[in-house]
């Protein structure tokens, strides 16, 4: 069975065609897509309109450039980290230890030595006392600087202060460390660290 061809519409039945639709309303009215609200409020279909981060104000050739006042940000230190740090000790032993009525069994004196001198002296220090049962060892490190460095870099005051710590939590000392505090005024304050010893097995 053959497929009839569709009829072609002659001019006169296009041009009645085209007056009926003229007026013609749709029955319901589509909501309109993201896409097309987006194009709406933009201008364009797919792109938003950029608002600039910051105004380029009006210079002149000889004008100097406004001083930035945004200064640079510390994290908190290690050894304010320390201080707020949950107690791993005896209550009662950290009580006399931070009012400076415990005595340190031993001390070294980190002051004044680099870092590549300072690291292999508090191990072989730490690894001694804790094979000769201690358990409170003070040691010193010194408080750094009488400032801050000013460059565009932050650098902390006292790298030596900060950096002793860390190596104290790190292998091998963190096995044998319980735990770290500041030291008392009597002990060097700031500039030295009480180090509590787990006793050994």
């Amino acid at each position: 069975m053959r497929s009839r061809k569709p009829k072609k519409l002659s001019a006169e039945d296009r041009a009645l065609w085209a007056r009926v639709t003229k007026g013609a309303a749709p029955l319901h009215s589509r909501p309109r897509s993201d896409v097309e609200k987006n194009a709406a409020n933009t201008g364009e279909l797919g792109q938003k309109k950029a608002t600039p981060a910051f105004q380029v104000k009006d210079f002149q050739i000889g004008d100097r450039a406004p001083t930035s006042t945004l200064q640079p940000h510390l994290s908190p230190s290690l050894i304010d980290r320390l201080g707020h740090s949950p107690v791993k000790m005896d209550h009662g032993t950290y009580r006399q230890m931070s009012r400076g009525k415990l005595k340190p069994e031993a001390r070294i004196d980190l002051h004044g030595l680099t870092l590549a001198d300072a690291h292999p002296r508090l191990t072989q220090f730490i690894q001694a006392a804790y094979a000769d049962q201690k358990r409170l060892v003070l040691v010193i490190t010194g408080k750094g600087k009488d400032r801050e460095d000013p460059g565009p870099i932050p650098i902390r005051r006292g790298v030596l202060r900060h950096q002793v710590p860390g190596w104290l939590m790190a292998p091998p000392l963190g096995a044998l460390v319980l735990d770290i505090r500041p030291a008392h005024l009597r002990h060097g304050g700031e500039g030295a660290y009480y180090v509590y010893l787990k006793r050994r097995r």
